[in-house]
């Protein structure tokens, strides 16, 4: 029995010893939310981009308004109605 607990003593030893002979391996838990976020800013700027860019491209070639909105369907721009006072 005493030599049972010192091998598992020994090996809580050797995972303690690798894990500060890594300094590395305690960080990477919190990594991947720092590369989420990143990725996540990276697409936000990548989207707005395209926004500006299909907005500029539709008041160049089209008479009527558009404005940047978020879309269920994915759409970077949407067309702008004017209200009409009834007749």
């Amino acid at each position: 029995m005493a030599a049972n607990s010192s091998g598992q003593e020994r090996k809580l030893l050797m995972q303690n010893q690798s894990s500060t002979n890594h300094p590395g391996a305690s960080i990477a838990l919190s990594r991947p939310s720092l590369n989420k976020d990143f990725r996540d800013h990276a697409e936000q700027q990548h989207i707005a981009a395209q926004q500006k860019a299909a907005l500029q491209h539709a008041h160049a070639h089209s008479s009527g308004y558009f404005i940047t909105q978020d879309s269920a369907f994915g759409n970077l721009i949407l067309p702008v109605l004017p209200r009409l006072d009834p007749e």
